[in-house]
């Protein structure tokens, strides 16, 4: 006969218990470029608008326009460097776990018995710093369903290598 017991909630490992891993610290200059790069961008559009917008009311609250969207990305800039040092991660025996948000927090549990495939990418500026992305692939999923973006090369590689091993039964 089928039965469905209730679990206790106190016999449950706990995920705060784990000790997560910071991502590697160069990752932030990446974060810090890309961000500079798109505000300069922004501000870039807006200070040739101003040139080649001939209509006085924009004149008039181009100032304050151009203040409130400094005022953003500096917000948003502290923002990233905040949330940023939430970015952890941690390899245990059956699963991943990834931890990143600063007004969100967002905890992600992969089972390594559920990886499908996994991968290493790495953009130009990231191969500068030494760093890697390791995406995980699960079943049932179309898409990514970890990234954690910011591991040291060597370092993506060694999880990458232990994690096939695991699923391909080699461990």
């Amino acid at each position: 006969m089928f039965t469905n017991k209730q679990i206790n909630l106190e016999t449950l490992p706990a995920i705060d218990d784990v000790a997560l891993k910071p991502i590697s610290k160069q990752y932030l200059k990446i974060i810090i470029l890309n961000r500079l790069l798109f505000y300069g961008l922004i501000l870039s559009a807006l200070i040739f608008a101003k040139f080649k917008v001939m209509h006085s009311n924009f004149h008039l609250i181009f100032v304050y326009l151009f203040s409130t969207v400094v005022l953003f990305c500096i917000l948003n800039l502290v923002g990233s460097i905040l949330a940023f040092k939430k970015r952890k991660f941690a390899i245990r025996e059956y699963d991943v776990i990834y931890s990143k948000g600063l007004l969100v927090n967002s905890v992600s549990v992969v089972p390594i018995s559920r990886i499908q495939h996994l991968e290493i990418s790495r953009s130009w500026i990231a191969r500068r710093f030494n760093l890697a992305t390791l995406k995980i692939f699960t079943a049932g999923e179309s898409g990514i369903d970890l990234r954690i973006a910011g591991l040291n090369y060597s370092e993506a590689k060694q999880i990458n290598d232990f994690l096939s091993n695991r699923v391909n039964g080699t461990d």
